[in-house]
C-alpha cells in the first residue's frame, strides 16, 4: 500500500477577533497557538478547511 500524502500547516497569524466559525475550523486543524504546526493527511476536507483559514 502506497504511503498516504500529507500537509503541513502553520499558524502565522493570531485569530484573535476573526469569526468564532474560523476559530473553530483552526483548532480542527489542530492549531493551537501561534507558530503551531501540524500533519495532516492531504484529504478534499483537510484541503477545504485551510482553504477557509488562508488568510490567517
Amino acid at each position: 500500500m502506497a504511503d498516504k500524502k500529507t500537509l503541513t500547516v502553520k499558524l502565522v497569524r493570531s485569530v484573535a477577533g476573526t469569526r468564532e466559525s474560523h476559530r473553530a475550523t483552526v483548532r480542527g486543524l489542530g492549531l493551537r497557538k501561534l507558530n503551531s504546526e501540524s500533519t495532516l493527511e492531504d484529504t478534499p476536507s483537510v484541503r477545504g478547511m485551510i482553504n477557509k483559514v488562508s488568510y490567517r
